[in-house]
Order: C-alpha cells, then structure tokens, then sequence
C-alpha cells in the first residue's frame, strides 16, 4: 500500500523524463514506485535546499539523482528534478 495519495510533476522535471529512453523510463518507474511505497528512503538536504529530499538509483547503469519533495500532512509527492551529479544542486538553485 502506498504512502502517498498524490504525486505532482515540476516542468522541469518533464522535460528530462520526456528526453529519457524507454530503458531509462523504466529505471525511473521503479524508483518513483519505490518512493511511493517510503517516501523517506531520499536523503534530506540542508541548508537552502532544506525543502527538498534527493534519492539516488541507477539509470542504464548510471547513478542518477532524483529530487523531490514529500507533504507528510497531506501525503503528496513532488517530483522536481532528474539527473546526474554534475550540475544537479546547482541547477535546483537557480
């Protein structure tokens, strides 16, 4: 049963899954479905980014970072960013 009742998409976020291939996609259902079973595997980051968690997996064999955010009150998932390491921080910054 999953924790969460609602997920939300940011454009950005978009943008990168709709570049993604299928083999990629699928890499990425399956983390999404694992946040959605715990929405606390991500690692919370501090500071300026203090709202945001960011959960790290493997896309085509490449570690990808995946960043989010959780409304524990009222159970929604935001999916707000996709990459690499390279940039990922910076990017969310900006």
């Amino acid at each position: 049963m999953s924790l969460v009742k609602e997920v939300y998409q940011s454009s950005g976020f978009k943008k990168k899954v709709k570049k993604l291939h299928k083999n990629q996609k699928d890499d990425l259902d399956k983390a999404v479905q694992k946040l959605l079973n715990n929405p606390n595997l991500g690692e919370q980051k501090k500071g300026d980014l203090i709202y945001l968690r960011v959960y790290k997996f493997k896309m085509a064999n490449q570690e990808s970072l995946l960043g989010y955010s959780f409304e524990e009150d009222r159970l929604i998932l935001e999916l707000l960013a996709l990459g690499s390491h390279e940039n990922f921080y910076r990017d969310l910054k900006s």
